[in-house]
């Protein structure tokens, strides 16, 4: 439930942000709040339609076939993960100042109320998608039911939505660049996570070596089929008894998108 809590939080306070500088810099403009809702309703449906189509695709699957479409969706969205969290970090403020040029495009006549609700869409359309293709890796990398990825789900938009609403209204005042710091470290724990199961169901179909089996076994002090463990699992990628090429795959992507990360933030300091 913590894994998809914090995904879903992400994703809907990404896509809030761009919504809110949207109808920020609109305001006046008579009908514009019907244009926005039919973009979010449009990118909304689309991620829907996506979900039908993953959902579909491995339940038509079955044996070693469902392991391996598993383990490719999950380094799908380990990818995205990463390309996200360093895209953001780099590409975050040109994006604010893209919408808010937008905005005043439409305010000047240069740019249709269509056009404003299209890139309203599309926006919420591949934060919906990413949305899609984390859950499914989160639910095959921790087993999580139905019911709790609904609940963490609905929490999270529920949050997401209202921490975009209050600073759309400029009632609080938080600092983005801290808040994306500790959600993206966070969700590059998840990242290391994800990669780590894929490397198991793999091995576990003899697909690439397992280079050792138990390599300890934790599972008198924390087994990750308790509930802090299903938590540590979901958010730090834990695993009581894993196989070599797991931890392995674990340290790299952590490391990998540690360094991403840092690197691209040192760029914009060493121009200036």
């Amino acid at each position: 439930m913590l894994g998809s809590l914090l995904i879903v939080f992400r994703e809907v306070m990404e896509a809030g942000l761009i919504v809110g500088i949207v109808l920020a810099a609109t305001q006046g403009i008579p009908g514009r709040g019907r244009w926005v809702a039919g973009g979010i309703a449009a990118g909304v449906a689309g991620a829907a339609i996506v979900a039908v189509f993953a959902g579909s695709l491995s339940a038509a699957l079955s044996g070693n076939g469902q392991d391996v479409f598993s383990a490719t969706i999950l380094c799908i969205a380990v990818l995205m993960l990463g390309w996200h969290t360093v895209w953001m970090t780099r590409h975050g403020r040109e994006m604010a100042g893209e919408m808010k040029t937008l905005g005043a495009e439409v305010v000047s006549g240069e740019r249709s109320l269509a056009a404003m609700s299209v890139v309203v869409a599309v926006a919420v359309l591949r934060e919906g998608v990413e949305v899609v293709l984390f859950l499914y890796g989160i639910a095959v990398s921790t087993h999580s039911g139905p019911a709790a990825m609904l609940t963490g789900g609905a929490l999270g938009i529920a949050a997401g939505a209202a921490l975009s609403w209050l600073l759309y209204r400029g009632l609080i005042v938080i600092p983005l660049s801290r808040l994306f710091s500790v959600t993206g470290l966070l969700i590059a724990f998840l990242a290391a996570g994800m990669a780590s199961q894929a490397a198991g169901l793999l091995a576990g179909d003899d697909l690439i070596p397992a280079l050792g089996y138990e390599v300890w076994d934790t599972s008198w002090l924390l087994s990750d089929g308790s509930m802090v463990g299903r938590a540590a699992k979901a958010l730090l990628g834990y695993s009581d008894r894993p196989m070599g090429v797991q931890v392995i795959t674990w340290a790299v992507t952590l490391a990998t998108m540690i360094i991403a990360t840092r690197l691209v933030r040192r760029r914009p300091a060493a121009r200036a």
